[in-house]
């Protein structure tokens, strides 16, 4: 219990605030008695031995108001109450810091209330993923368990009819706006081009934003999603500080929620990771979510001017810090190269069993522009899907019938198409043994002024039995049995670019993202 002088005189919110702060750095949460602080524009974290408290700063901004103590209870409490869905383990209660008779303040102590503060179990913050992305590669199964813990808190979150969605795009695109044109350094004709191209985006959208409210994508969502807002807890990635001072910014399309985290994985250079979250998040979303990906562009462009706004008032709360600074113009950079993607790619991948099709299409889809990557459409999960079968099941011979093939091959190709015309890449992994299968999809690319490329993997029997035979829990149903009878096809005159698969597959990415250079640079 730390004693101050008490108050002769009326002081403001503000002040009261301060003094509470400086109540809790000289307590065992502060640094000087082995504690931590971490500022944010709209908080304070005190972090302890074992939990923390996190204040709400005493400010209005345009999008939050923190500004009275009633305002900042009943924003603790919020906080408490929509966190429960994704991390209980983390969220334990709100508490007082009091005041007592004689001027000192306690945590939860008998006196009067003079700030409120959510008490939190704390984590490791070495663990958050932002902090994990800066310094090591997300691998593939971090990325997977990301995604996974996104679609469950969709899936769990309430659904909205989107019309305070909808009505909340536009103001938020001006308030970026707004805020680029103070900061010093800016390009003006660079935030103009943001402005207008947001604006046109958000407009032309209109009609299928609306048509995905009343599907029900509309949903109060995290709304915050950054990396900093995910962490690693015993290994797991929970979703935390979720969006608790307003309901409308917090209730989203779904799409919009995952952008956040999509968008700044690839801040951080973490494209492959992106693109697994993107790829798994869809296979896990149902088929209706294919066709909301053209809002992507969008979305990703308004999450990084978000993160931009909220860094650049970080850096003048700080008194003009230059590497958060910095930081703020990496994210304006990236919004306005987000709201401006490439045009789609096609990319197909051929070849018998075991050759690593699979492994292949999952190493090229995050290379392979716009962000966040291609969508990878596998012909064994729609097979799989075709049967109503799991991923895992094994289907009989009967499966893979002639006339089976061909309603696989057109499934592929209707999706290829369905994502080609909102813009996205797409790789296709498919066997493509013969050649008609090869005309076809090429034609397909050409139809939708796509550019394309067709990369077919080839692979020793002995190297390809080998694979086949080290697989576990995989969707290809391909047997020892399958590929010595594949050693008989006829595939016929191959055009497409040969990849010798026979190595690893770093080896076979290499050679594949040079055949894609090589097309790519002719274009």
């Amino acid at each position: 219990m730390t004693k101050q002088p008490p108050a002769n005189t009326a002081v403001t919110d503000a002040d009261l605030q301060q003094r509470v702060l400086d109540f809790l750095d000289g307590s065992s949460f502060g640094p000087a008695r082995g504690g931590k602080r971490i500022d944010t524009h709209a908080s304070m974290v005190f972090l302890g031995a074992d939990r923390a408290l996190k204040i709400k700063r005493a400010v209005r901004l345009p999008f939050l108001d923190y500004s009275t103590l009633e305002r900042r209870r009943r924003a603790c409490e919020e906080e408490l109450k929509v966190n429960a869905r994704n991390a209980p383990e983390l969220y334990r209660r709100v508490v007082a810091i009091t005041r007592n008779s004689d001027g000192a303040f306690e945590i939860d102590g008998s006196g009067t209330p003079v700030e409120w503060a959510v008490e939190m179990t704390r984590f490791d913050e070495k663990q958050s993923l932002d902090r994990v992305a800066a310094s090591n590669t997300v691998d593939p199964s971090l990325a997977t368990a990301v995604a996974d813990a996104i679609l469950r808190s969709h899936d769990q979150a309430p659904r909205s009819d989107g019309e305070g969605w909808l009505a909340s795009i536009p103001p938020i695109i001006e308030r970026n706006t707004a805020k680029f044109r103070t900061v010093r350094g800016l390009d003006a004709v660079a935030i103009d081009h943001l402005d207008a191209a947001s604006r046109g985006s958000a407009t032309a959208l209109q009609p299928l934003l609306r048509q995905r409210a009343a599907q029900g994508f509309v949903r109060r969502c995290h709304g915050d999603l950054h990396l900093a807002n995910i962490a690693l807890v015993e290994s797991r990635p929970v979703l935390f500080d979720a969006i608790e001072f307003d309901p409308v910014i917090a209730t989203t399309d779904v799409l919009y929620d995952l952008a956040f985290t999509l968008m700044d994985l690839i801040h951080f250079n973490q494209d492959a990771a992106a693109s697994t979250v993107f790829n798994r998040y869809l296979a896990g979303a149902g088929d209706e979510g294919l066709d909301g990906l053209r809002l992507l562009p969008l979305f990703q462009s308004v999450r990084a001017a978000i993160r931009a706004h909220v860094l650049f008032m970080k850096s003048e709360q700080a008194g003009g810090d230059d590497a958060v600074w910095q930081e703020a113009k990496c994210y304006f950079d990236l919004a306005g190269r987000l709201i401006a993607p490439k045009p789609p790619l096609l990319v197909a991948i051929g070849g018998l069993s075991g050759t690593g099709k699979s492994v292949l299409a999952r190493g090229l889809a995050g290379l392979i522009e716009p962000p966040p990557g291609a969508v990878i459409v596998r012909s064994d999960v729609i097979r799989k899907h075709l049967f109503g079968a799991s991923e895992t099941t094994g289907l009989p011979e009967s499966a893979y019938r002639p006339d089976i093939a061909k309603r696989v091959y057109d499934l592929l190709s209707s999706t290829a198409q369905r994502v080609l015309a909102q813009g996205c890449s797409v790789v296709l992994d498919a066997a493509y043994l013969q050649e008609a299968e090869r005309t076809e999809i090429a034609r397909l690319a050409a139809t939708h002024g796509a550019r394309f490329v067709g990369l077919f993997l080839t692979a020793d029997l002995a190297t390809r039995l080998a694979r086949i035979e080290q697989r576990k829990g995989d969707v290809s149903d391909a047997t020892r049995e399958v590929a010595l009878k594949q050693e008989t096809f006829a595939i016929g005159a191959v055009n497409w670019h040969m990849i010798d698969a026979s190595g690893t597959p770093e080896q076979s990415l290499r050679s594949a993202g040079i055949s894609l250079l090589g097309v790519l640079g002719e274009h």
